[in-house]
């Protein structure tokens, strides 16, 4: 395919994470550094910034400045939860980010997000194949909830997981220091997918494992809950529960008490409440029973300070690696991790899968790797996620505290 010349857009969308940035930076400084590339535009709060015109000028950031961002947790260039419509139904979104790449001359369009991004991706890059014009679309994948299909894992899984393991160990510590016990129980984030509540099973490595994990995957059962509990209480008087904020009755029904309090941009239940509501019912059922609800909420998203070098250098080779495919020519596609674990050790390469085939589908942690009983996981996800939480970042730091980069955000004119 001839060569390509014109300006880029990286846009960044959905939740954030501690390495959404990696990846962000990844594509910004391949684009910096390519020929082709004219110009590198980062949208102020992903599609929403295309749609309003608002797009900063990144050649114009100190290089160095510009570096920090793979330190730095959350969305540097701003987030979104908008959905685009079907072009379909409605072209309106559509002409108008066509109308702005016309006006830059953008002809290499990546979007950083989850599932609902890769969607949003999807839609952009059928559209302007559609019209014929010439723009290279690439997905660049985050999710902390790693539910996107056909990657082996999803940047910013590992530090979320890592985050979680880590909370769990700490946790142990202090709900074993007082001579009489309590029931701890660890809200954590996952709507369908279990991985991360999974995660908390991490904290058996280091020796200091949760007694119960309850994963989305399999139906909830209060009744079990409760003997799971009271039998562990019976034997050690102290229980650790960790527990996916998506855990559903057989019919579907969400446990949490708040899931209908609001829904985002998308249309999800906003979950919570959940750890509350069945500390409570704990306490109904084991009198005078100590017990402490705990909901990690948005902790366990940026928590730069305990990330995964692994997962950063991951993201970044992500972000990297759909630039530098897009300027060979490849369109259309989502930057993937082809993983293997043997006894060699862990390997990660990228890979590339079609927009379509990953947008809007969700990947669930495997059912064998979740115990009969539905209350625990086995060895096989603690070998799976082990590998990914490796490392120590090198974070930047003033008077002890994180330095993140500090972006100058000039608007392009």
């Amino acid at each position: 395919m001839s060569e390509l010349k014109g300006a880029m857009i990286i846009g960044q969308s959905g939740g954030p994470s501690s390495v959404i940035n990696a990846s962000c930076y990844g594509a910004i400084k391949a684009g910096l550094d390519s020929d082709c590339i004219t110009k590198v535009y980062g949208a102020a709060n992903g599609i929403v910034g295309v749609l309003n015109d608002k797009l900063y000028v990144m050649d114009e950031e100190d290089p160095e400045e510009l570096a920090i961002m793979k330190y730095t947790p959350s969305s540097a260039l701003g987030s979104c939860r908008y959905k685009i419509a079907d072009p379909d139904v409605d072209e309106t979104d559509y002409k108008k980010i066509l109308e702005i790449f016309k006006k830059y001359d953008v002809r290499y369009f990546f979007y950083n997000g989850g599932n609902d991004s890769m969607d949003t991706c999807n839609k952009i890059s059928k559209y302007m194949k559609r019209v014929g014009y010439d723009c290279r679309v690439m997905g660049i994948p985050k999710t902390i909830d790693n539910d996107l299909f056909g990657t082996d894992h999803c940047p910013g899984f590992a530090s979320a997981a890592k985050y979680i393991a880590t909370s769990l160990v700490e946790i142990y510590q202090d709900s074993h220091v007082y001579d009489k016990g309590q029931v701890t129980i660890v809200e954590i984030m996952g709507r369908h997918a279990g991985w991360l509540a999974g995660a908390a099973s991490l904290a058996r490595v280091a020796g200091y494992p949760a007694d119960l994990i309850y994963l989305p995957e399999v139906d909830f059962n209060m009744d079990e809950f409760l003997e799971d509990v009271k039998k562990i209480w019976d034997e050690n008087q102290n229980v650790i529960v960790a527990v996916s904020e998506g855990i559903h009755y057989a019919d579907g029904r969400f446990v949490s008490e708040a899931e209908t309090s609001a829904t985002d941009g998308f249309g999800h239940a906003q979950l919570g409440g959940l750890a509350a509501k069945l500390g409570d019912v704990v306490k109904n059922a084991i009198p005078g029973v100590k017990v402490r609800p705990i909901e990690l909420s948005l902790l366990q998203r940026c928590a730069e300070h305990c990330a995964s070098q692994t997962d950063s250098d991951e993201s970044f080779m992500a972000g990297q690696t759909a630039v530098n495919e897009a300027i060979k020519g490849v369109t259309d596609k989502m930057v993937g991790f082809k993983c293997t674990r043997d006894e060699s050790g862990y390997k990660c390469e990228a890979e590339l899968l079609d927009l379509s085939s990953v947008a809007n589908y969700e990947k669930k942690v495997p059912v064998e790797w979740i115990n009969e009983r539905g209350n625990n996981v086995n060895d096989e996800f603690i070998n799976y996620a082990l590998p990914l939480i490796q490392g120590e970042i090198e974070m930047k730091k003033e008077n002890s505290l994180p330095r993140f980069v500090r972006l100058k955000k000039v608007v392009a004119e």
